[in-house]
């Protein structure tokens, strides 16, 4: 029996062909988010977490697909995916890979279902490293039971 999927596709690694980019125009969303947080491993049991914020933006917006299907008992479920890319100079520190961070000028352009010549494959880039701030996270915010803004905050 194949296993239920829990989540819409991602477009970590995507095939960029003008193809694939086709195919998954009708389901790209916009997912509003004023921070995202990612950990740093210090070393075997220790991780650090960092907060990224855009600079001078306290809402932004990751690109985003979604996708619907039935689960096996018939029931319809929604899901989300963040796209991600390669890490800019700053994420750099901490991981590899990070969310596609859209500028406002480009919400529309990535939520269109026509296929143009000019797909939204260029997109799909770090978000420039200048306009981005980082800074120590609380490490209680790994526990989803810690929630609110002093977790943005290093204890």
């Amino acid at each position: 029996m194949p296993r239920p999927r829990t989540s819409a596709p991602a477009l970590n690694g995507v095939n960029r062909s003008r193809s694939a980019a086709a195919s998954f125009l009708p389901h790209s969303c916009l997912i509003p988010a004023s921070a995202f947080y990612e950990w740093k491993k210090i070393d075997a049991k220790t991780k650090q977490p960092y907060a990224f914020t855009v600079r001078g933006s306290p809402l932004f917006a990751f690109a985003g697909l979604w996708d619907a299907w039935k689960d096996g008992q018939g029931h319809w479920l929604q899901s989300f995916s963040i796209v991600t890319t390669e890490a800019n100079e700053l994420m750099q520190r901490v991981h590899t890979r990070m969310p596609v961070i859209l500028h406002s000028r480009d919400y529309d352009r990535w939520l269109s279902r026509e296929v143009t010549e000019q797909l939204p494959l260029d997109l799909l880039r770090p978000y420039e490293a200048e306009d981005m701030e980082m800074t120590a996270a609380n490490p209680l915010v790994g526990n989803v039971r810690n929630n609110g803004p002093n977790m943005l905050n290093s204890a």
